[in-house]
């Protein structure tokens, strides 16, 4: 991935966040189907989505199957609307103060590199921010993949129609909900991209070549270890986050808050609890990171070349 550390013109923020919001948007289309079945586990548990697989021996698949049957192939993308509309924003914010973080934070200014800890600190103050701007799209998509799992739940009909009926019966706070957790999840980016930065630049060493010069394979292969290594640390918050953006379908709130929920969920279901969805979300994982760093650096040199930038471009 290339963004400029110094200097930031519009045209490199175009190019890095046009690239960035496309590869996201191939990538989410492509694994929605598992990101519904890891939401729906994450909410309602294995032992829910179990029945929906007798006979069947993997639950992942079983659950696929029973929700084309039951859903159709519009039930398999549930959520996938807010989601692209979220990415949009999404990779937009993240990379352009990524970008502003890395040039403040950068003291090599000949190599533009940055500290393990200077890159963790970049990458976190950009999480925040985008996290902050896209947290009410993410509570839509998690309302609309665990709807018509719930008798007597609150109905969206569209994304519109989510942020309309959520914004007026449960306001900000409604909008808002899972934030806490979902700030938490900033640890993730600031596991995922120092780890992404220390796996390219060995490959980079190991035969002698500047990162820039990766190939599409090299990308590939420090994309998933970094994110499955990010993923499974960081991955119970995404448990805590999502059962608190869901809890608005019900009339009676089933968590008060981010503490109430962890304590609820370990209490019932022990430390297995935080990890519901864990394997699913590793299975997407995988494609998911090939496809967005593959289409980023596929996209991003046929930017570059509608747009030539006025100075060369450094790896992230």
């Amino acid at each position: 991935m290339t963004i400029e550390s110094h200097g930031v013109s519009p045209r490199d923020i175009l190019c890095n966040a046009g690239a960035g919001a496309a590869a996201g948007v191939i990538a989410a289309t492509f694994v929605c189907p598992l990101d519904v079945i890891k939401t729906r586990l994450q909410v309602h548990g294995l032992q829910d989505l179990s029945q929906n697989v007798k006979g069947s021996s993997s639950v992942i698949v079983g659950n696929l199957e029973y929700m084309f049957r039951r859903e159709g192939f519009r039930g398999m993308y549930r959520g996938l609307c807010p989601t692209i509309l979220a990415l949009l924003p999404n990779w937009a914010v993240y990379f352009t103060m990524y970008n502003h973080f890395k040039s403040a934070l950068s003291s090599d200014e000949e190599n533009h590199r940055l500290s393990v800890g200077a890159n963790m600190l970049a990458a976190s103050g950009a999480g925040a921010l985008t996290t902050i701007a896209t947290n009410p799209l993410w509570v839509v998509k998690t309302r609309l993949q665990t709807q018509g799992m719930t008798e007597g739940a609150v109905f969206y009909s569209s994304t519109r129609s989510a942020l309309r009926i959520i914004a007026h019966k449960e306001g900000i706070r409604g909008l808002y909900s899972g934030l806490v957790p979902a700030l938490a999840g900033i640890s993730h980016v600031a596991i995922q991209f120092p780890a992404y930065e220390q796996i390219k630049t060995y490959l980079a060493n190991r035969d002698n070549r500047t990162m820039d010069k990766l190939g599409a394979r090299d990308v590939a292969v420090a994309s998933s270890i970094s994110k499955i290594f990010a993923s499974t640390l960081t991955y119970p918050h995404e448990v805590v986050r999502s059962r608190l953006q869901e809890q608005g379908h019900h009339s009676e709130k089933r968590y008060s808050g981010v503490v109430d929920c962890v304590q609820k969920v370990f209490k019932q279901e022990g430390l297995a609890g935080f990890y519901r969805g864990c394997a699913t979300n590793l299975i997407r994982t995988t494609p998911a990171a090939v496809i967005t760093f593959t289409s980023f650096e596929m996209i991003h040199k046929f930017l570059v070349n509608i747009f030539p930038p006025e100075s060369h471009s450094h790896p992230l």
